[in-house]
């Protein structure tokens, strides 16, 4: 079969078959193997066939991405974008938006019945800890008329999630597998000393070294003590230097292997690599050709941004074929990155995880800085999935015979490293797990549409509840066998579920403490989703939003608008606080709601005396009790920055974004991070509005700050 000129490859003929025949896909393949190709087959059926489809990804950079590729194959005409941060053509047939935005058109009163296919790229999101549970309510809640295309690289428990799947839908998913990469992988240790070496000669060069330097540091088992002099004890041990980025890029660049990826777990370390290269490089990567075609964009950029957003030395580092990119930094400059990268313009870019996820930009090899990162909840190893991700961006179908992947590695770093080196290498991700966690906004939707009786049936098809039911009944098998061997020793179970004293041998005491547990686990796991959502549903019982019998109260009646700091933001309307702010400082403190400010970046300015009784107000409700008992029952800590008032309330009176960022001192560009907080700010005010609709002079009022705040880069369009 050909599609678009191209031979599809068995996997790709068979899911875009099994979807033209109205059957629901799940398709599993490595990164750069052409799922996508199946995705736009789906498109292009659905409109062909006067239908809509609604493409969603995980990563505004991805669903921005996919946007400007399906207007170039369909016309702009028909292609729409709605992200949170644009709205582009809200009503076309082809909808390209983030997972939230669907979760909130299906609570919603929005007309579906022309929607034709729904496809969820990056589908194993759906075990993220802050955000997967938008992706179960969206396979719970969408009409089973509807076709489901489920695309992931990194899904291992595949049978098990298309089981759940297909239980939810009525349907057989069908699971279509691709495990061999068209471009194979090669896996490096990059190191000074060394050079590129594979990773089992590494590990044994280091086993010597250690074996070495054992020696030279004598019997003693403690460790030299390094003076003025050096070692004291082993004047022969090794003293290895540290494996640097520039080194690393020497090394690939004399093996003619750019463009190339450097992954890095830290903006700050990106712009820092970045620029440290380009003033060490003696010549630019690019050839003249190339230095032309880029000089061309830049001047017509320039013209469009201007030097305080596209400043020489940018321009300069871009001139070397180097540059970076991270979520902080400014919009039009992350822009400017993708296209340049997209034209083969950029050589080496240093990167967060920004660029390893689903977006189709791959390299001829990657460098990962590291094994660990900090992960929202301290510094760890990253999983499987996530080195995948990673390595998966190297190697250009159709243009390398394979793709190099290199870990930046010391032997200094061996003894912490080697574990999780060794995992990464066998490439068997961790399966998703479900992290179903029901939003507050989402169980006042349920409740007020449905009933409580009714939310059960939907809240125990979660993959959550089929997990614990799958677990469960492999635990009865278990409990089973366990009633058996203590009934034939003539114990009584009755009482020996009862009772913590069981006489008798050591087996049967600790058989008996086996079923205790597995009787408990039964009990507890079978009903935790539904216990979770009752737990949520007698919280706002309890401070009020809800009436015993489930009506909604005033609290309950703000909510149901609110999705941004649901209980926060809540109680700040219940106090009336908000009432009597002036829109501008309202707008700042929504900002301080929405956004942080990095650890390293100070402000330049000290906040007037209104700001700092605002502030003061909004802390004691951050301080509250149902805000702090609303945090116990999530797990998530609500975001306040009383420090970014200033900054949000400067926007909304007109100030630019130069200025503002004139008003902090930091060591990464954040005004990407500032421009994102404006617009989270943004919705907020929308949300707020909707909440307050009733007071139709409060209600203007708000609408006037999102007009004034919806403007240079976060404007909205359509």
């Amino acid at each position: 079969m050909e599609y678009r000129g191209l031979t599809l490859d068995a996997f790709q003929e068979q899911a875009i078959t099994a979807l033209r025949d109205g059957q629901s896909v799940l398709v599993c393949a490595p990164t750069g193997t052409g799922k996508t190709i199946v995705a736009d087959a789906v498109v292009e059926q659905a409109l062909s066939e006067g239908r809509q489809v609604i493409y969603t990804a995980p990563v505004k950079a991805l669903s921005n991405q996919k946007y400007r590729d399906y207007c170039a194959l369909h016309g702009e005409a028909k292609v729409g974008l709605v992200t949170g941060d644009l709205v582009i053509r809200r009503d076309a047939p082809c909808l390209v938006m983030t997972t939230e935005i669907l979760r909130n058109m299906l609570l919603g009163d929005e007309q579906l019945d022309n929607l034709a296919a729904v496809v969820l790229d990056e589908i194993h999101f759906l075990d993220d800890r802050d955000r997967g549970t938008v992706w179960e309510e969206v396979l719970i809640y969408l009409p089973n008329t509807v076709k489901i295309l489920g695309l992931s690289a990194t899904l291992s428990n595949r049978d098990e999630f298309a089981e759940w799947l297909s239980e939810v839908r009525g349907e057989t998913v069908l699971v279509v597998e691709q495990d061999k990469r068209s471009v194979p992988l090669e896996i490096w240790i990059g190191n000074r000393e060394m050079g590129m070496v594979e990773p089992k000669k590494f590990i044994s060069e280091y086993t010597h070294w250690k074996k070495r330097n054992k020696k030279a540091a004598g019997p003693t088992r403690r460790a030299p003590r390094a003076g003025r002099g050096g070692d004291r004890r082993g004047r022969n041990r090794e003293r290895l230097p540290t494996t640097r980025h520039m080194e690393l890029v020497r090394m690939l660049d004399q093996r003619e292997e750019l463009p190339m990826l450097y992954f890095v777990f830290s903006r700050k370390l990106t712009e820092m690599f970045a620029r440290r290269l380009g003033e060490r490089v003696s010549e630019s990567f690019l050839s003249v050709e190339e230095e032309e075609r880029l000089d061309d964009i830049l001047k017509e950029v320039y013209e469009e941004m201007g030097d305080s957003v596209l400043d020489r030395d940018l321009r300069d580092l871009y001139r070397c074929g180097i540059a970076f990119h991270h979520a902080g930094l400014h919009v039009q400059l992350k822009s400017l990155v993708e296209r340049l990268y997209e034209q083969k313009l950029i050589k080496v870019l240093y990167t967060t995880t920004t660029f390893a996820l689903g977006i189709n930009m791959p390299a001829r090899s990657v460098v990962l800085d590291d094994l660990e990162h900090y992960d929202g909840h301290g510094v760890n190893p990253m999983s499987v999935r996530g080195f995948m991700q990673m390595a998966g961006r190297a190697g250009r179908r159709g243009m390398d015979e394979s793709g190099t992947v290199v870990v930046r590695m010391d032997f200094q770093s061996i003894p912490k490293l080697e574990p999780n080196l060794q995992r990464y290498l066998r490439g068997e991700s961790e399966p998703v797990a479900s992290s179903f966690n029901l939003s507050f906004n989402s169980l006042i939707q349920l409740v007020e549409r449905h009933g409580r009786a009714a939310c059960r049936p939907i809240v125990e098809r979660s993959f959550m509840a089929f997990q614990m039911g799958r677990k469960n009944a492999h635990l009865a098998l278990k409990r089973k066998q366990l009633v058996g061997e203590l009934e034939a020793a003539g114990l009584n179970i009755q009482e020996v579920l009862t009772s913590r004293a069981i006489p008798g041998k050591k087996s049967l005491k600790r058989k008996s403490q086996e079923l205790r547990k597995v009787d408990k686990t039964i009990r507890s796991g079978g009903e935790r989703a539904w216990q979770d959502f009752m737990l949520r549903r007698n919280f706002l019982v309890e401070i009020g939003y809800l009436s015993p019998t489930d009506e909604l109260n005033a609290g309950a009646s703000i909510l149901r608008n609110i999705q941004i700091e649901e209980i926060f933001t809540t109680e700040l309307v219940m106090t009336g606080m908000l009432e009597d702010l002036d829109a501008d400082l309202l707008f700042g403190i929504l900002v301080g709601m929405t956004n942080g400010l990095p650890k390293a970046a100070t402000l330049r300015y000290k906040p007037s005396p209104a700001q700092r009784n605002a502030a003061k107000k909004v802390t004691a409700v951050r301080m509250s009790s149902p805000v702090l008992s609303a945090e116990g029952i999530t797990g998530q800590e609500s975001t306040w920055s009383p420090e970014l008032i200033g900054i949000g309330e400067a926007w909304a009176k007109g100030r630019s974004l130069q200025e503002i960022m004139g008003m902090i001192s930091s060591p990464t560009d954040m005004s990407g991070q500032l421009v994102g907080g404006f617009r989270r700010a943004k919705d907020l005010v929308s949300q707020l509005r909707e909440a307050m609709r009733e007071d139709e002079q409060r209600a203007e009022s708000l609408l006037g700050l999102m007009r004034r705040v919806s403007r240079d880069e976060v404007e909205v369009v359509g």
